[in-house]
C-alpha cells in the first residue's frame, strides 16, 4: 500500500535518486527528484532487492474552464428584461466539474435586428442553449453569444411538460398540444 505523504508542486524537491525510483509525476535532474505536477505524494515500499517507488499524483481531474472562442452548453437559470443567466454545464465536449456562469446580454442574442430583440422571446428559464464565449466579462460571469446560425436553444420543454420541436429559427412547437414558443433556435448541425 502506498503512503500518501504532503502535497507538493512542480519544481519541489522530493529527494535523491540514489534512494528511490522514479515513478509518475517525478522527473530527474543532477541526482535529485522533482515533481511535474501539482498532487499529492506517494512512497510505494521496497519490494525484494528494489527502491522504493516514489511518485506524485492528482487526486481530481482538470475542469474544462470556458475561453474566449470556446462553444458551451448550458441551462438558462434566470431570464431578465436584458440578459439571461445560463448556467455553463460542458465546454466544447468537456463536462465541467466547477459551476462557471454565463450571461447572454440583448446585443448578443443575435447579429440582426438586435433592436427588435426581446429575451424572453429567446429564451425561457430550463432550456438548454448552445453559445460561444465572447469576452471573459466580470468577476462573476463569462459574455456569452447566440449572433451565429448553430448557436441557440437546442432543448426546450413545453407548459404541458413535451420536449418542443424548432419549425423556425425562432420558433418552435409542442407536439402534444401543437402550441408554437418563440425562441432563439439552434439551427441543427
Amino acid at each position: 500500500m502506498a503512503k500518501k505523504t504532503e502535497f507538493v508542486t512542480p519544481g519541489q524537491r522530493l529527494g535523491y535518486a540514489a534512494d528511490y525510483n522514479q515513478g509518475p509525476g517525478t522527473y530527474e535532474r543532477d541526482g535529485l527528484l522533482y515533481a511535474s505536477v501539482v498532487g499529492q505524494r506517494y512512497i510505494d515500499p521496497a519490494k525484494e532487492g528494489q527502491l522504493p517507488t516514489i511518485s506524485v499524483s492528482k487526486d481530481k481531474e482538470q475542469s474544462a474552464v470556458p475561453e474566449v472562442g470556446s462553444v458551451i452548453t448550458g441551462k438558462v437559470m434566470r431570464v431578465a428584461p436584458h440578459q439571461a443567466v445560463i448556467a455553463i454545464m460542458v465546454v466544447g465536449q468537456v463536462p465541467c466539474k466547477e459551476d462557471f456562469m454565463g450571461v447572454i446580454r440583448i446585443q448578443d442574442v443575435r447579429a440582426a435586428e438586435k433592436d427588435k430583440v426581446k429575451i424572453y422571446n429567446s429564451f425561457r428559464p430550463g432550456d438548454i442553449v448552445k453559445a460561444e464565449v465572447i469576452s471573459l466579462g466580470d468577476a462573476r460571469s463569462y459574455f456569452l453569444s447566440t449572433a451565429k446560425n448553430e448557436l441557440g436553444v437546442i432543448f426546450a420543454t413545453s407548459v404541458a411538460g413535451a420536449t418542443m420541436v424548432p419549425i423556425s429559427w425562432q420558433e418552435m412547437q409542442c407536439p402534444k398540444t401543437k402550441a408554437i414558443e418563440l425562441r432563439k433556435c439552434a439551427k441543427p448541425e
